[in-house]
């Protein structure tokens, strides 16, 4: 009974091994894309100085403020790097914006401004999923720095303004005020393949947690 089992295991494990390799090139294929979507977005990611409803409030002015002069900051940029260069150039002047955005409603709180690699877990945007990974962000600390956290896609210009007064549901110190996606901007930045990920990531999951992995072990 043993030997049975035993050669039971070993098909298995020969057939699950047959698939994989059956499927390797697809494999490989999909963690390049991801790696591209990785490496072709900017994110924005804005720090509250605290978890009060005026702190909250009035990072959402300085979120909207960024948005509606993303067009000055980040001009015709038509590559991550380009952006990235942009808002490397404009850091004291995004700096500005927010403190004169949060002095206008009385607050006197500092501004840091700074371009960095983070991590992300998912995160749904709208209709869409940016996949978990590393990411250039351009990351914004109000005061102390220690509230909820506001995320968006700033590179492509994905994010849509609202006005900062609208109250939004209170979530974990590690999730987004979700904000509306801009559609025409992701038909133009983003191919059919991109689209596919971030629109159906429970399809990609898996084979992307492992696709990171065997990166990771092969790099480490």
């Amino acid at each position: 009974m043993k030997k049975f089992k035993s050669t039971g295991i070993i098909m298995a494990a020969g057939l699950l091994l047959t698939v994989f390799i059956s499927n390797i090139g697809a494999f490989i294929s999909d963690g390049r894309k991801l790696d591209e979507l990785r490496g072709s977005v900017l994110r924005l990611h804005i720090l509250a100085n605290s978890d009060s409803d005026e702190d909250q409030r009035l990072k959402l002015c300085v979120r909207d403020a960024l948005l509606e002069k993303s067009g000055d900051i980040f001009g015709d940029a038509e590559s991550l790097e380009s952006a990235e260069a942009a808002a490397q150039d404009k850091l004291g002047e995004i700096e500005k914006i927010a403190e004169k955005t949060l002095r206008a409603q009385g607050c006197s709180a500092s501004v840091k401004a700074e371009l960095t690699d983070m991590y992300f877990n998912d995160r749904i945007y709208g209709d869409i999923t940016m996949p978990a990974g590393e990411y250039r962000a351009l990351r914004i600390e109000i005061g102390e720095a220690k509230g909820h956290n506001w995320w968006c896609v700033m590179y492509p210009p994905l994010c849509i303004p609202a006005a900062c007064g609208v109250k939004t549901e209170r979530k974990t110190a590690d999730e987004a005020e979700t904000i509306t996606e801009d559609k025409d901007v992701e038909a133009d930045f983003f191919d059919e393949d991109e689209l596919d990920i971030m629109y159906h990531p429970k399809k990609y999951r898996i084979r992307f947690a492992l696709w990171d992995k065997i990166k990771s072990f092969l790099e480490g």
